[in-house]
């Protein structure tokens, strides 16, 4: 997927990974695609119910590991 910019939060865990995403998505303009790259496991549930509390879309992930993408479309 292409994105607009990318995010690597590799090697933090929770929270850290949440709050620079929220912080770059806040940067971007609306309808942009970020795409995060993270290695906490327990990012995938975390940005499952950050999109939902955020609005921010979450268009495709990756679980597969070690390191999980993610692709936000910023509201």
């Amino acid at each position: 997927m292409q994105s607009d910019r990318e995010l690597d939060v590799k090697g933090l865990n929770c929270p850290l990974p949440i709050l620079r995403t929220k912080k770059a998505l806040s940067e971007m303009e609306s309808g942009r695609i970020l795409h995060v790259l993270a290695t906490d496991p327990g990012s995938v549930k975390d940005f499952q119910a950050f999109a939902k509390q955020t609005g921010n879309a979450l268009l495709e992930f990756s679980d597969a590991g070690p390191v999980f993408e993610f692709y936000f479309r910023r509201k």
